[in-house]
């Protein structure tokens, strides 16, 4: 990304206000599940030094961090897996008690793409739409069927603990998150290496085009399948573009300044919490937080077409 490049927000606009908590009776909860990957300890250096992301984003300085070994998921958490959740607890989402969700304007129906409303400030190619939800990830009309290995969308921050305390997992931290989607390479900017496509080859799903009103190649946004492309070193799939991850922590732009030296966790309330891995909005002319340094943040209750989640565990 060259200096001149802009860098603005584009990534995921934050809820305007959470719907009210509805009590909802949850199932016992189960043993860990087995089949995630299994991640040794270690130290690695965590963020970066460079300059070629977002200030306010605090991306470093970089710190070498211990890592205990822990549990991950290959890919993000699916459509099938999350409507087992649903199935077996009756869970109702935030987006589905809000009855909206932000969808991509390119993915809505033709009908909605003329924002009626006040777009997000800042954000005009978001479009808060009804009934927008996991079941229903590009508004009225659209469905999952077909799609049951690919990621879930529009789970806020809150859904995914639900879902975490019902499978007996927890979110990645942030830095459980970095080391695992690094993949065993020490400093480099994407899970692969350096380069972003390298031998022109693509490694993973971002944005197409110019951004945001032309794909390019008949390229359409959209999450992909959860298992697309190869994995990094240790077995993850898609840890750069496609959708959003939820992590464990806070979110503060000062991590660097207060982490730990071991196994850091931002615990202290702020009023966002943690995003890692960009989406497949995100494309290096605009926006690059597909890198495995760069980070996200948003409100636990918002929810949008490019944002789902991983899930980790303790190694027992």
């Amino acid at each position: 990304m060259s200096a001149a490049a802009p860098r603005k927000p584009c990534c995921m606009p934050a809820a305007a206000s959470a719907p009210a908590p509805l009590p909802q009776a949850m199932p016992a909860q189960q043993a860990a599940p087995a089949g995630l990957l299994c991640i040794p300890g270690g130290s690695f250096i965590m963020g970066t030094d460079t300059t070629e992301g977002f200030a306010a984003d605090g991306e470093g300085p970089s710190l070498r961090v211990d890592i205990a070994p822990f549990r991950i998921a290959a890919t993000t958490v699916t459509n099938r897996e999350f409507a087992d959740f649903v199935r077996a607890t009756r869970y109702v989402t935030e987006a589905e008690r809000l009855g909206s969700s932000f969808v991509f304007y390119l993915q809505a129906p033709e009908r909605f793409r003329v924002q009626t409303g006040a777009p997000p400030s800042g954000l005009p190619w978001w479009l808060d739409l009804p009934h927008a939800c996991w079941q229903r990830p590009e508004g009225p009309g659209s469905h999952i069927h077909g799609r049951p290995d690919h990621p879930v969308v529009h789970v806020s921050w809150n859904d995914a603990q639900a879902y975490c305390a019902w499978r007996g997992v927890r979110l990645p931290t942030e830095a459980e998150w970095e080391y695992a989607a690094r993949g065993g390479l020490e400093g480099r900017r994407y899970p692969w290496g350096d380069e972003l496509a390298p031998g022109g080859v693509a490694q993973c799903h971002i944005w197409q085009g110019d951004f945001p009103n032309r794909p390019a190649g008949g390229w359409q946004p959209g999450a992909t399948a959860a298992r697309s492309f190869a994995p990094n070193g240790y077995g993850l799939y898609n840890v750069a573009g496609n959708v959003w991850e939820w992590c464990a922590d806070w979110f503060s732009p000062d991590y660097f300044r207060d982490a730990a030296a071991r196994d850091p966790r931002k615990a202290s309330p702020t009023a966002a919490r943690s995003m890692r891995g960009g989406s497949f909005l995100c494309h290096e002319s605009y926006c690059n937080r597909y890198r495995v340094a760069a980070r996200g943040s948003n409100t636990p209750s918002s929810t949008a077409s490019n944002c789902g989640f991983r899930v980790a565990a303790d190694l027992d």
